[in-house]
């Protein structure tokens, strides 16, 4: 694994826990961690359960006794470690999104497409995919449930960088980044809302703000905001700043391939939510919504019910019918969070012994990208409407 903060503590979580709770066709020996600081990421390798460090991510590519290399760093190395796993032959499972450019999304693409035909997998790390009623949405709108999809509107609200004294993080900076909360939080809501409907994001019209254009140069901070930096020189009035380059918010309208009307919110300055993440699905039979903070129900309003019977019903998805929940507790015992970085971790083993492909795919990373350049591209046209280029013609059949 490349990286061992925020997403690579979580990953690290579900390599450690895959095999006891999933009968598998083969384990996990988690072997090596790499990170830049030695000192850190030999405690982080000590507390994460990694039998070994480095701080060169070469190292892993090259070794002989690594199968899979894992990419949790921030997107501006994602292609460069990535492309290179590839080549050495290693499955790849990479955090989204998956680049910070179309460019080099559509290279890694194209390059896993390759690797793929010798038998190496790679998959983009959209967890939220496995979160086990975002699935049973999913089955439930592909079996033809909700009808005609018509509406589809997903937000995903934070509030860790109100405060304008709040460091100039990587997370801030455009050339580490890619793009704000756009990349970072829009990213889940496109794949999420493409994944549950089965249609694709066509066409989009975009506003995108930063509210706090300069903030102090960073010290050292930890969990999302990881980063460590040295502070700039001051002019005697107070720290040094520099400016974000990344976008605050992001709001958009979008049609999606199957006629469907969305609507998409991204927002790391909506005060007071932490995490929410909401999407709702509504057509012409019934409604489905899904809420992170509620995480294991669904909310289901059948249609087709008599009148005197209609109304949301409360679905807790904890059964052992559910997906993923057969080997975890007896019903109504709830899961959390990293439980999702379990069932991507089971989901991509599996993969990897059966020889079938993973998804989400490098090329579906790559849609998302097309999705976050259509939006960056209208928003700088002043919310003019702007068509999302498609991927075909970008990685070969």
């Amino acid at each position: 694994m490349v990286g061992y903060a925020f997403m690579g503590a979580a990953h690290s979580q579900a390599w450690r826990t895959v095999n006891r709770v999933y009968d598998l066709p083969s384990r996990v020996r988690m072997a090596l961690v790499c990170g830049r600081d030695t000192a850190k990421v030999a405690e982080a390798a000590d507390r994460l359960g990694w039998d070994a460090y480095t701080t060169d991510w070469r190292r892993l590519v090259e070794s002989d006794e690594i199968d899979v290399v894992d990419i949790c760093t921030p997107g501006d190395s994602h292609a460069e470690i990535a492309l290179a796993a590839l080549a050495a032959g290693k499955h790849v499972l990479c955090e989204k999104p998956l680049a910070n450019t179309v460019a080099e999304a559509r290279e890694m693409a194209v390059a896993a497409a390759a690797a793929q035909a010798a038998g190496t997998r790679s998959m983009c790390g959209f967890t939220y995919r496995r979160v086990p009623a975002v699935t049973l949405m999913r089955q439930m709108v592909a079996e033809g449930r909700l009808g005609s999809i018509r509406h589809v509107r997903a937000a995903y609200l934070q509030d860790w960088i109100v405060d304008p004294q709040f460091p100039l993080v990587w997370r801030l900076q455009k050339d580490r980044a890619g793009s704000g909360a756009l990349g970072d939080i829009g990213a889940h809501i496109i794949d999420m809302t493409q994944y549950v409907t089965g249609q694709r994001v066509a066409g989009v019209s975009a506003i995108t703000e930063t509210f706090v254009k300069q903030r102090p140069l960073p010290a050292e901070y930890s969990g999302l905001a990881a980063q460590a930096a040295d502070n700039g020189p001051t002019d005697g009035q107070g720290p040094a700043t520099g400016p974000v380059t990344v976008d605050d918010a992001a709001v958009f309208v979008a049609r999606l391939d199957g006629g469907a009307l969305a609507t998409y919110e991204a927002s790391r300055f909506a005060t007071g939510r932490k995490n929410a993440l909401r999407v709702e699905i509504n057509g012409s039979l019934g409604t489905l919504a899904f809420d992170l903070e509620r995480m294991n129900e669904l909310e289901f309003y059948d249609a087709t019910r008599p009148a005197a019977e209609q109304g949301f019903t409360r679905i807790l998805v904890t059964e052992a019918e559910h997906p993923y929940m057969s080997a975890w507790w007896p019903p109504g015992h709830i899961i959390g969070y990293e439980h999702s970085f379990t069932h991507q971790a089971r989901d991509f083993v599996e993969a990897i012994a059966t020889g079938t492909d993973p998804a989400p795919s490098f090329t579906d990373g790559l849609q998302v990208q097309l999705v976050l350049d259509a939006v960056t591209r209208s928003a700088e046209l002043g919310s003019s409407w702007t068509a999302v280029e498609p991927t075909l013609e970008a990685v070969p059949a």
